[in-house]
């Protein structure tokens, strides 16, 4: 009898996680994890964080030692990439040519830092622009970010702001340069977005919003960026640029397999592509959420996890669906911002003490409803607005939400 085999494509938190998972629930067949990368799962959120001002081994950025692996039987397969994939035969190719077979595949593909579209043509991608998506991109940043320099961040995200704040630490002058008239304007309020940048000007960041560029300077050798040309005419110098401009998914190989596409591949409730023995999880899939109404693609940690147990559960037969609310957080400075739902269409902010403070929540409404709360340098209420929001508090508990004398327990 043919032994059952899962092939999980990707080294990230989702494929990790779907790996262990499938053996601690019961799957007794063969479990193949491929990554083009040659360390095992890691913790990418300190990339932009902890690991640029601190002495972290990589080692310590393990989710889990290769001894978990090992007692869970998982094959590693690890520095090598998946150059196709043929559903007809349930097999796949690997980049030095080997074809291996497979029952359940899982695309844990991930996703990657959009590029800057720079003068056309250049000979090479200038050696100080930098992206940071994975472990190499944050040890190349890393042994840049030296003290005096100049950093020129592009975007006004989250990735910008929190490698912002490390340079700041690290003794480097910096320049943040966002298109949009406000800091993180796609995913918080005015009042969140005046917050950090109130934060970040306060620590000697030159943060120009509403800023679009025109034209990149290169040095004399034509092999660095020594600046770039707003369109109002102003020129920034800088040693080091950091383009944070969002990411796209990784979605060849479900192209190139023929599945369904919608800026990430397309999965049900279980995680199941348009093929039912595929499935994918992570920053690469696309899920339909009953709580929004809507298809999401996600990228956060809390997605992939959750993904990556939902496709082992379907694997080992007990299909549990997917529905969670989604979380993220940031560190910048000595602030923590815990976010939970996504306030896309939000029709009223509600706010929970004074941004003045450096401590206070938003809560966001649409219809009637509550859908999303930031919580800045507030953990000990983020896990009650959590459940406010999964439970879609109506909006006459506005005022209760607004006075900081409050219960927020109360309100559940």
């Amino acid at each position: 009898m043919t032994t059952a085999t899962t092939v999980i494509i990707g080294g990230g938190h989702a494929g990790g996680e779907a790996a262990l998972a499938l053996r601690q629930g019961g799957y007794t067949g063969r479990i193949m994890l491929i990554s083009a990368e040659s360390s095992l799962p890691y913790q990418r959120p300190p990339l932009s964080k902890a690991y640029l001002t601190t002495e972290i081994e990589p080692d310590k950025l393990l989710i889990r030692a290769a001894a978990n692996f090992a007692k869970a039987e998982v094959e590693l397969v690890l520095g090598h990439s998946v150059s196709e994939i043929d559903r007809s035969a349930r097999s796949l190719r690997l980049d030095d040519g080997t074809e291996i077979h497979w029952s359940n595949l899982v695309l844990a593909t991930g996703s990657r830092a959009r590029h800057l579209a720079l003068p056309d043509p250049l000979a090479v991608e200038p050696s100080n622009l930098f992206y940071l998506r994975s472990l190499e991109d944050a040890q190349r940043l890393k042994g840049a970010l030296l003290p005096g320099g100049r950093l020129l961040v592009i975007g006004g995200g989250f990735i910008g702001l929190e490698v912002a704040s490390a340079a700041i630490a690290l003794g480097l002058s910096v320049t943040v340069v966002e298109a949009q008239h406000r800091l993180l304007a796609r995913v918080t309020a005015p009042e969140v977005s005046a917050f950090y940048e109130s934060l970040h000007r306060s620590r000697g960041v030159q943060v120009l919003t509403g800023a679009r560029i025109e034209r990149f300077e290169l040095n004399d050798d034509g092999n660095q960026l020594s600046g770039v040309t707003l369109t109002d005419g102003q020129h920034l110098e800088a040693d080091i640029v950091l383009a944070g401009i969002g990411a796209v998914p990784q979605i060849e190989l479900a192209e190139q397999a023929g599945l369904d596409l919608d800026d990430g591949v397309l999965v049900n409730e279980f995680c199941q592509t348009s093929d039912p023995t595929i499935y994918a999880i992570g920053d690469c899939s696309r899920h339909f959420n009953p709580v929004y109404g809507r298809r999401l693609r996600l990228e956060s940690v809390p997605n992939a996890v959750d993904q990556a147990r939902t496709a082992a559960h379907s694997i080992n037969g007990v299909a549990k669906a997917y529905e969670p609310v989604p979380w993220f957080w940031s560190d910048q400075y000595e602030v923590k911002l815990q976010m939970v739902g996504l306030s896309e269409g939000y029709d009223r902010v509600v706010l929970r003490g004074d941004p003045a403070d450096g401590s206070f929540v938003a809560f966001y409404f649409t219809r009637g409803c509550l859908i999303a709360a930031d919580c800045i340098n507030r953990s000990s209420e983020f896990a009650l607005a959590k459940r406010l929001v999964q439970a879609r508090l109506a909006e006459d508990a506005a005022g209760v939400l607004a006075d900081p004398t409050s219960s927020l327990k109360d309100l559940l």
